[in-house]
C-alpha cells in the first residue's frame, strides 16, 4: 500500500509558517525594525515603495553580523536570543522565535548586508524565494540592512489578498509609530516612495515622542499616571476629561517595552474615566507596564501582539486605579491655557526596562492619592448655616491634605483667600499659580454624587420629615419606576408611599441646601429615570443612576447668588471629593487660567 503522509518540503513549509509571521508588509517591518532593536540600533531608517508590495528596506547602526552568524540567521529556528525552554520565561528581546528572516525570506527576493564593528569587510547575501543565490564580501559601516523585494511575489494567492497602496502605507506607519514609542532613545525615519512620513529624533522621554507624533498641543492635552503593584508598575499618559472627544483616538499599550493588544485592559483604562467624560468620548492612552517575566506569556501567537497574564485581573484594577488616581490631580482638570508642556515621564518606554517591583518585596498596592481623602466618608450640609465658623474637621475640608485652603495657597494660620461670584453662576479664587475659574452647578453637582454614593454603603442619607407632605401625579411608567426604585428613593432621603394608580405621597426628603426645591428636584429625577437619558444610560448600576440624576436635579442653579461662607463651604467640600475637577456629566467643574497664561496675553 502506497504511503499517503508526506515531508514537505523545505520550500513549500518555509511558505507555509511565512503566512503566520508576514500578513502583509507591515509584518515585515515590524519583525526587521524588532530585530534593529534586538541589536542594539540607535538609528533605525525605514524605506518602503508601493506601500511595501515593491520593497521594504531597513537599515541599522547595531552590532551587525559577521558571516557564520549571517548565514544561520537565515535557517528557520536560528537565534541568539533563547537557548533553552527556561529562557522562555524572561525574554527581553523582541523577537526570539529564530522564524521572521527566513520566513520573509521565503515570500520575497531578499538582500541582507550586515557587517560587525571589528570586521573589515561585511557580508551580502541574495536569497531568492528561500533559496540562497549568492554570498558575497560588502563595504559597509557596522550594522544591517535587509532590503526586500516583491513581496508574495511565489504566493500569488497571498498578494492578491493585500490592500491598497495608501491602506499598506498606513499599517506600516503605525506599526513604526508603535514601536517609537516604545522606544524614545532610538531614531526612527520612515519614507514612503521618496516622501518622509516620520522623522523621530532620538528623545528621553515618551511625552517628547507623543509630542514629536502629534504635536505639542495634542500631547499637552495628557496626564502622567503611576500605579505600583505587588508584582507589577504601570505607568503612562492619558487624556485630560475635556480634552476627550468621539471619533479617532490613539491608544498604545506596552508590556515590559513590547507592544501588545488587549480589550480587557483598555476596558480597564476606560472604567478609571467613569464620572468623568461624556458618553462617546474616546481619550487617548499610552500605557505601559513592567511585569515580571513569570507572570506575562509573549509565546502566545507568532505575532507576539497578544499577550497573557497571570495576574489579569490585577492588573486590570490596578490600571483602572491609576487612571482614577491621575483624574484626582490638577492637572487634570480644563486649562485656558495653550502652551501647556507635555507631562514628563522618563525612558518608562525603553526597549529593555527592568522590574523595580519583585513580588514579596512589599510594594504597595494599587491605590490613589490620598489628598483629602479625611473628607470621604462624611456627611455634612453644603452651606453653613450661621455666620463664618471653623470648618467641621471630620469633613476633611479642612483636615488632611489642607482642603481648598491648600490649593488655593493659603498658608496655616493666615486669612483664607477672597472667592468672587461673576454671572452668579461661576466662582473665581486666585492660587498659587494663577486664578480658578469653577461652575457652582458643577462642582455642586460632584459633590452630591459622592456623598449619596457613599451613603448607599451606609445605609443612606439622613432626610427631613416634611410638615405638609407632598401629593404628587404621576404618569403610570413614571409611578411604576418609583414602585420599582423606592428602596434606593429612600436610601437617597426620598420616603414616598404609594396613594392610588398615579399618585404618590412624599413625606420627607433630603435637604441638600437651603436653596433646594423638593418637588421640583424629585419630579425631574423620576421623569429621567423613567424616561431616560445619557446620564442614565451611562451609569453602571441602579445606584449611581439615582446618584447621578440626584446630584444634576439638586444642586444649586446656575443663577444662584451665594454668600462668602456658602462659596467657601462649597470649595472645601468640592475639593475633598474624589474627582473635583470633572462632574457627573463628565463636564468639567473647575477650568484653570494659569499666571503665565495671563502674562502671555498681556505680553508681559
Amino acid at each position: 500500500m502506497a504511503r499517503r503522509i508526506q515531508i514537505l518540503p523545505d520550500a513549500v513549509a518555509n511558505q507555509i509558517a511565512a503566512g503566520e509571521v508576514v500578513e502583509r508588509p507591515a509584518s515585515v517591518v515590524k519583525e526587521l525594525v524588532e530585530n534593529a532593536l534586538d541589536a542594539h540600533g540607535t538609528r533605525v531608517e525605514i524605506a518602503i515603495e508601493r506601500g511595501g508590495k515593491r520593497r521594504i528596506r531597513v537599515t541599522d547602526d547595531g552590532v551587525g553580523m559577521g558571516r557564520e552568524d549571517a548565514l544561520l540567521s537565515l535557517d528557520r529556528h536560528a537565534t541568539s536570543k533563547i537557548v533553552t525552554a527556561a529562557d522562555l520565561k524572561s525574554v527581553r528581546t523582541f523577537g526570539f522565535r529564530g522564524e521572521a528572516l527566513p520566513s520573509i525570506a521565503a515570500v520575497s527576493r531578499l538582500a541582507l548586508e550586515t557587517c560587525e564593528a571589528e570586521d573589515e569587510v561585511g557580508t551580502r547575501i541574495s536569497v531568492d524565494g528561500g533559496a540562497i543565490h549568492g554570498v558575497d564580501d560588502f563595504a559597509r559601516r557596522r550594522g544591517t540592512t535587509v532590503d526586500v523585494r516583491t513581496l508574495f511575489f511565489n504566493a500569488p494567492a497571498r498578494a492578491k489578498f493585500l490592500k491598497s497602496v495608501a491602506a499598506e502605507s498606513r499599517a506600516v506607519s503605525e506599526v513604526v509609530t508603535s514601536l517609537a514609542l516604545a522606544n524614545p532613545a532610538v531614531s526612527f525615519i520612515l519614507t514612503s516612495d521618496g516622501r518622509t512620513l516620520l522623522e523621530l529624533p532620538a528623545c528621553g522621554d515618551v511625552s517628547a515622542r507623543v509630542g514629536q507624533l502629534w504635536g505639542g498641543e495634542e500631547a499637552g492635552t495628557l496626564v502622567a499616571l503611576s500605579a505600583v503593584g505587588r508584582s507589577f508598575e504601570v505607568r503612562g499618559l492619558v487624556q485630560r476629561p475635556d480634552a476627550s472627544k468621539p471619533g479617532l483616538r490613539r491608544v498604545h499599550l506596552f508590556v515590559n517595552g513590547r507592544p501588545f493588544r488587549a480589550v480587557e485592559i483598555v476596558r480597564a483604562a476606560e472604567r478609571g474615566y467613569r464620572t468623568t467624560i461624556p458618553p462617546g468620548a474616546r481619550p487617548w492612552m499610552f500605557l505601559y507596564l513592567q511585569v515580571p517575566g513569570y507572570d506575562v506569556d509573549v509565546n502566545v501567537h507568532p505575532a507576539k501582539a497578544e499577550v497573557r497574564f497571570r495576574q489579569q485581573a490585577q492588573i486590570e484594577e490596578g490600571v483602572e486605579e491609576a487612571v482614577r488616581g491621575a483624574l484626582e490631580s490638577e492637572a487634570s482638570s480644563a486649562t485656558f491655557d495653550v502652551q501647556l508642556s507635555p507631562p514628563p515621564l522618563g525612558r518608562t518606554g525603553g526597549a529593555r526596562p527592568q522590574m523595580s517591583v519583585r513580588e514579596g518585596e512589599g510594594a504597595s498596592t494599587p491605590g490613589r492619592d490620598t489628598r483629602g481623602a479625611g473628607g470621604r466618608g462624611t456627611q455634612m450640609a453644603l452651606f453653613a448655616s450661621g455666620g463664618p465658623g471653623p470648618i467641621d474637621q471630620a469633613s476633611g475640608a479642612a483636615g488632611e491634605g489642607g482642603g481648598a485652603a491648600a490649593i488655593l495657597g493659603a498658608e496655616p494660620g493666615s486669612q483664607r483667600p477672597r472667592l468672587w461670584q461673576v454671572m452668579r453662576t461661576y466662582i473665581l479664587a486666585e492660587t498659587r499659580d494663577g486664578i480658578l475659574i469653577v461652575d457652582q452647578h458643577s462642582a455642586h453637582e460632584r459633590i452630591l454624587f459622592e456623598r449619596l454614593m457613599r451613603a448607599f454603603g451606609e445605609g443612606g442619607i439622613e432626610s427631613q420629615r416634611l410638615l405638609f407632605p407632598l401629593t404628587l401625579r404621576l404618569t403610570p411608567a413614571e409611578h411604576a419606576q418609583v414602585e420599582e426604585l423606592s428602596g434606593l428613593l429612600a436610601r437617597a432621603g426620598f420616603e414616598v408611599e404609594g396613594f392610588g394608580s398615579d399618585t404618590v405621597i412624599v413625606h420627607a426628603v433630603p435637604n441638600p441646601h437651603p436653596y433646594f426645591d423638593a418637588e421640583r428636584a424629585f419630579r425631574e429625577m423620576v421623569a429621567e429615570l423613567t424616561h431616560g437619558s445619557e446620564l442614565v444610560r451611562s451609569a453602571r448600576n441602579q445606584h449611581e443612576r439615582i446618584a447621578k440624576t440626584f446630584a444634576c436635579k439638586s444642586a444649586i442653579k446656575a443663577g444662584q447668588r451665594l454668600s462668602e461662607v456658602e462659596m467657601e463651604q462649597l470649595f472645601d467640600q468640592l475639593f475633598a471629593t474624589e474627582l473635583p475637577h470633572h462632574d457627573v456629566h463628565g463636564r468639567p467643574t473647575i477650568v484653570r487660567l494659569p499666571a503665565g497664561e495671563l502674562e502671555r496675553r498681556f505680553g508681559r
